[in-house]
């Protein structure tokens, strides 16, 4: 069994993008800049959005954070999005999900400028994604493609279970999966709370992503000697083992599942890890003019 190192490659790839960040600058280029809008106090919001923040720091980038309560009125976030599309010093931006309910998510994602969405959420990049045109990529399933890639992980001919159909994880990767592409070229089923065998589907994979929310609801008996699993589950849960009184569980129950596998992610320290640097990806491109040239 091979621990799949998030944090390895995370910082790998923080210390590639630095480099070039600062061959732009050598060269007398602008310097990317990344804008966040978070509204409300959401505790998982604000620590993703701080180490968005942080991350830009270490490679060299811009940033920009844009706060609201969350009575902030759905017009009056619709036309900051308008403001960071016309802001020419600003290369990409992203509005922190989820908003307060009085807010249309998908209204506001569609109000993105296609160009500027580094989240990769827009439905143009969407569909330049399926069509296997370039696209920003949605972060968490481009740092899953990272890992595989950086691991040498074979994908082609490979049967792939994806365990989720969210918008964010789910559908995007198991397209990313069968795309004619390394890594790609998998046979790839997509199962959702409403798969019948689902058991028996996890069982015949050769890799599993599991990206359902339930933590440790992957267990030995469902997986196969020498499968690959991608654990991108992670949930927060009451622990009086630990000083902050509480323990962070993926998906899959590590412990027993692991020494069956080939390649697994741990929780904390895989797929997490790979969110933000995919976001700083994108923001690179974005400033390079690499997508919408």
């Amino acid at each position: 069994m091979q621990l799949i190192d998030g944090k390895k490659i995370a910082a790998d790839i923080r210390a590639e993008i630095a480099r070039e960040v600062e061959e732009m600058k050598t060269r007398g280029l602008k310097t990317p800049h990344l804008a966040a809008v978070l509204v409300g106090h959401d505790g998982a919001s604000e620590t993703y959005v701080a180490g968005k923040v942080k991350s830009c720091g270490e490679v060299g980038f811009k940033s920009t954070l844009i706060r609201y309560e969350d009575d902030v009125t759905e017009a009056r976030l619709l036309q900051t999005v308008h403001d960071l599309n016309n802001d020419t010093d600003i290369d990409g931006f992203i509005v922190q999900l989820p908003l307060p309910a009085h807010i249309s998510e998908q209204k506001v994602i569609e109000a993105i400028d296609p160009r500027k969405d580094v989240d990769g959420f827009h439905p143009v990049n969407l569909g330049r994604m399926v069509l296997g045109l370039p696209a920003f990529v949605s972060a968490t399933p481009a740092g899953i493609i990272e890992l595989i890639k950086r691991y040498n992980i074979p994908t082609s001919g490979k049967s792939c279970v994806v365990v989720g159909r969210s918008n964010i994880v789910g559908k995007p990767i198991s397209i990313l999966m069968s795309q004619k592409a390394d890594p790609g070229d998998a046979t790839v089923t997509l199962c959702h709370s409403r798969t019948r065998n689902l058991d028996e589907i996890i069982r015949s994979s050769d890799i599993i992503i599991a990206a359902l929310g339930k933590p440790q609801f992957i267990t030995a008996g469902m997986v196969k000697e020498g499968a690959v699993v991608i654990d991108v589950g992670i949930t927060r849960v009451k622990s009086d083992q630990t000083k902050s009184g509480f323990k962070l569980l993926g998906d899959v129950k590590f412990d027993e599942v692991a020494p069956k596998c080939s390649y697994i992610t741990p929780v904390p320290g895989g797929v997490g890890l790979m969110t933000v640097v995919s976001l700083l990806k994108n923001t690179l491109k974005a400033a390079k003019r690499e997508i919408f040239p």
